[in-house]
């Protein structure tokens, strides 16, 4: 079953997750963070949950993942989620989840899951050929049907395990009868965020910039952006420059014009071109450093409004459980 991008009125259901992997770095924020608040304040539905469990494919350390889980919420709020406009909450505390992906399970053909891209270049940078590493689809797919979402904004790298998502959808639908909506995908904007080395930003290359990174660790991150050796007084190519990419995210068009100006006129350095970057960065990220700080001496309140974004995401995920359980003739789970 193909998918197509949604090009047509508002979606009813918008679902995203996050895996807490590790910081989130500038890329996540510029790549998806801040498209996920954008949609939440713009008044649509938006189901966002923090992956813990695909995060045991790679996170082995109970501590780490605890901590992690909650990192990734004190950042989100910070950030400006408002819990009353989405729903945000943990994966793991909705088991409605797991057991829709074992009833998917039985409809998933073996070699729709060898087919994985993803499953593939995981396996080439080292991660153990786990079950779930395996099965890793189709714990996603009913991330996304258990709430009947209608669009799933992913990167291009993620599109085929939305194809298998769809797949099963139609699998089940067609044995069983309609309960699920066929969801769509939407291309997040793609991140032009370069790494520290020059290649995209990710945890996976070591290359990343925290968005809340702050004194010495920023400034080290930052004055470790690779270059190449033109000297002080020679002209250089904003358009080749990783800082000037970085920069430009931050800057306003007159502020990236003037900063062109100078790299092109010569006698401009790396080195202060890095600084101007860094005071964009800490500048930017000042107010919600600030809110995060806030919160992370209150965790009970950011413990409260997970458990409201899981009890709201419970009740949606039951509501389909019951149609799913009606259709495959499993007994109905008291209410």
């Amino acid at each position: 079953m193909s998918s197509s991008a949604t090009t047509s009125s508002q979606p009813r259901r918008i679902l995203s997750g996050v895996q807490p992997s590790g910081k989130l770095h500038l890329g996540n924020f510029f790549g998806a963070v801040r498209q996920h608040v954008a949609l939440a304040q713009e008044g649509a539905e938006c189901l966002y949950f923090i992956a813990d469990y695909h995060a045991m494919t790679t996170v082995h350390d109970a501590a780490a993942l605890k901590q992690n889980v909650f990192d990734v919420a004190l950042d989100y709020y910070a950030l400006g989620l408002d819990p009353d406009r989405a729903i945000f909450f943990r994966q793991s505390d909705v088991p409605q989840v797991c057991e829709l992906s074992w009833i998917l399970s039985t409809l998933a053909p073996m070699g729709l899951l060898e087919r994985a891209v993803s499953y593939k270049e995981k396996l080439d940078r080292g991660l153990e050929s786990s079950v779930g590493l395996f099965t890793y689809p189709i714990l996603m797919a009913a991330d996304i049907l258990a709430y009947r979402s209608n669009l799933v904004p992913v990167g291009r790298d993620q599109v085929q395990h939305l194809e298998i998502c769809r797949d099963l959808a139609v699998k089940f639908n067609l044995r069983y009868g309609d309960v699920f909506p066929l969801p769509e995908y939407r291309l997040t904007k793609e991140s032009k965020v370069p790494g520290t080395d020059g290649q995209k930003m990710s945890k996976s290359y070591g290359n990343t910039i925290d968005i809340f990174a702050e004194g010495k660790p920023l400034k080290k991150a930052v004055m470790g952006i690779v270059t190449d050796s033109l000297p002080l007084e020679a002209a250089k190519d904003p358009s080749t420059c990783n800082v000037f990419a970085l920069y430009s995210l931050f800057a306003s068009q007159e502020e990236q014009d003037a900063l062109a100006t100078l790299y092109r006129a010569g006698g401009m350095g790396y080195g202060a071109a890095k600084s101007e970057l860094l005071a964009k960065i800490d500048a930017y990220f000042a107010p919600a450093r600030e809110r995060r700080r806030e919160l992370a001496a209150n965790p009970a309140q950011v413990e409260a409004w997970l458990a409201q974004g899981a009890e709201r995401a419970r009740a949606i995920a039951g509501e389909t459980m019951r149609l799913v359980r009606s259709a495959v003739g499993l007994r109905s789970m008291p209410s």
